[in-house]
């Protein structure tokens, strides 16, 4: 069980959203419950982990509504569906949207559970991800404009002579910005700078 994890229950059937809260708080995890998609947004979630029980069907913005708005941020928790009705076409368009799961009540207990502990895995493997990304986005940003342009040609591959003529200096002064373009970045080779540079892609590409 993630420390710190918050089971978010949002549901508006009272008697489901009861149940799934006691279940939940009976198993040893933090449950929260909300009646409806804009009670959760309007919610303080802080930045704890967890996840978030979704129903399908409420009045108001729709469970698949609220996943869709989870999902504009890169760092929304997962969510596992519920659903009193078994719907195909929407159980499809659910998974596509990255839900871990899609349980049809009354939800089996074991099911849910392990459904709960396969969300809480991916959301601690999604943040050590972006906890990641936004170390590399810190060094990148401590680059000078001219260590960016080596940073990129680096990356592409291209030699030391090559970055030298395209940038008008010496293969030394390349070197040099290399060399600091490595030690700031906090990389032992080439290869390593590269995943750097692919994991920063769309990071470079919006300040550019």
């Amino acid at each position: 069980m993630t420390a710190g994890a918050v089971i978010h229950v949002v549901d508006d059937d009272d008697s489901m959203r009861t149940a799934l809260t006691r279940l939940l708080r009976a198993k040893g995890y933090e449950a929260r419950a909300y009646r409806s998609a804009g009670e959760f947004l309007m919610a303080d979630r802080a930045q704890a982990p967890g996840c978030v029980l979704l129903d399908v069907s409420m009045p108001g913005p729709s469970g698949l509504d609220l996943h869709d708005a989870l999902n504009k941020n890169e760092d929304s928790m997962p969510v596992i569906f519920l659903t009193g009705h078994g719907d195909i076409a929407m159980s499809v368009r659910a998974m596509k949207a990255g839900a871990v799961d899609f349980l049809t009540k009354p939800v089996k207990r074991e099911a849910l559970i392990f459904a709960i502990e396969m969300a809480l895995s991916r959301d601690e493997k999604q943040r050590a991800e972006g906890e990641r990304r936004r170390s590399l986005q810190e060094r990148y940003d401590i680059l000078t404009a001219r260590e960016r342009e080596v940073f990129a040609r680096v990356t592409e591959g291209k030699l030391n002579k090559q970055i030298a003529a395209e940038l008008g200096t010496s293969e030394r002064t390349v070197k040099a910005h290399r060399a600091q373009v490595m030690s700031k970045m906090q990389v032992q080779s080439v290869a390593e700078l590269v995943r750097a540079a692919d994991r920063l892609r769309d990071y470079v590409a919006g300040i550019a």
